[in-house]
């Protein structure tokens, strides 16, 4: 049965065009073609990244984050209460009204004491700034490198200028050194940010990022086993493009270089609506749904690569909104920080607000309490 099962899956109709099959795509002297095993590579390259990541975090991002005086945000710590403790490690973090009145009961305190407690232990969950900053200065660099490898592998090929030249031949075409290292790399990175996923920061568009991965993961998959290696690289360039811009935008934020951080942003944006809602749909997905027919007749790969095009486009339309919202804010109020991120709560009670005023305006009250506030 499992030896059914594989011959379906490597079935060349799933893969190629019809009356082509795999031996067709065998090595000659002149011609190397792109290999499924050669995707074992992956795993070792992501491995290496997450290697790079934590020399580059720890040897220069944290210097630099000292250098320009990045620290976290003193957090007030919750009460010890095992009641509490307990609900919020194996219920829930953000317990609704009744529950609240449920746990006041339990615990004898006032509602306003309980709200405060699950807002203090949430807080203390949350990644520090510093982790964010270190974290967006790796994808930054990563993305920055990544964006001009990709032009140094595209920018004497003809398939950049001219989209049809990406079916020219099709599906015998030869594999490049360049290409080889483009997608290896590109892969590697992707599936590094799925294995760390569990101790990056947590966004709001967690799940989100998690289709946008897998998909980014399966779309190269196949478009590596079915040679269908030049759109590859391009729909990578086009995504590398600005992301660079996007997490440098994060980095000059955390370090309160506002006016940077924000002209970078705004330039961002633009390049951003450009590539991923005009260049991406419009060129990119128009070249893999009608210029393919013109060469050979419909398979399920070029269904299958098609639909995961669209896939990544939704995403796309999804972070446009996002963006203009960040956009929104930057423009008619003050951006602070990454609008996808879970952002700190207000932990203080106002009873004890109310007190420490009055201290400072009798005189009293120790100034770190007060900044610890």
């Amino acid at each position: 049965m499992l030896q059914t099962v594989v011959e379906w899956l490597w079935w060349d109709r799933l893969w190629l065009p019809g009356n082509l099959s795999w031996s067709d795509l065998e090595d000659k002297e002149d011609c190397v073609y792109a290999k499924a095993s050669q995707l074992y590579g992956v795993l070792p390259c992501a491995l290496c990244l997450l290697l790079v990541r934590y020399l580059f975090e720890r040897c220069l991002a944290t210097p630099l984050a000292n250098a320009w005086g990045i620290e976290d945000s003193v957090h007030l710590t919750a009460e010890q209460n095992p009641v509490l403790e307990k609900y919020f490690c194996s219920q829930t973090r953000n317990p609704s009204q009744a529950d609240l009145r449920s746990l006041c009961k339990k615990t004898g305190w006032p509602e306003r004491k309980v709200d405060v407690w699950f807002r203090r232990r949430r807080n203390q969950e949350r990644p520090g700034l510093r982790k964010r900053f270190c974290e967006a200065s790796w994808r930054s660099v990563f993305y920055l490198f990544a964006f001009f490898g990709g032009i140094l592998a595209l920018y004497d090929k003809p398939w950049l200028y001219n989209l049809k030249e990406v079916w020219a031949k099709y599906p015998k075409q030869s594999l490049l050194a360049s290409q080889y290292w483009y997608y290896i790399l590109e892969m590697g990175f992707y599936f590094s940010l799925l294995l760390s996923l569990t101790f990056d920061v947590k966004r709001k568009d967690f799940k989100e990022q998690v289709i946008h991965h897998i998909a980014t993961l399966t779309l190269l998959s196949f478009s590596w086993i079915s040679n269908y290696i030049r759109v590859g690289t391009l729909v990578m360039a086009v995504h590398d493009s600005s992301d660079s811009l996007l997490e440098g935008a994060k980095v000059f934020n955390y370090a309160k270089w506002h006016r940077t951080a924000n002209v970078m942003f705004v330039v961002f944006v633009v390049l951003f609506m450009v590539t991923r809602l005009v260049i991406f749909p419009f060129w990119l997905i128009h070249c893999t749904w009608v210029y393919p027919v013109e060469f050979y007749p419909p398979f399920f790969g070029y269904y299958f690569f098609n639909i995961m095009l669209l896939v990544l486009q939704i995403l796309h339309v999804y972070w446009a909104i996002l963006i203009s919202r960040m956009l929104f804010k930057l423009i008619f109020s003050k951006l602070e920080g990454d609008d996808r991120s879970d952002e700190e709560e207000d932990d203080t009670d106002t009873t004890q607000e109310k007190s420490h005023k009055m201290d400072h305006r009798n005189g009293s009250g120790p100034r770190g309490r007060a900044n610890g506030h």
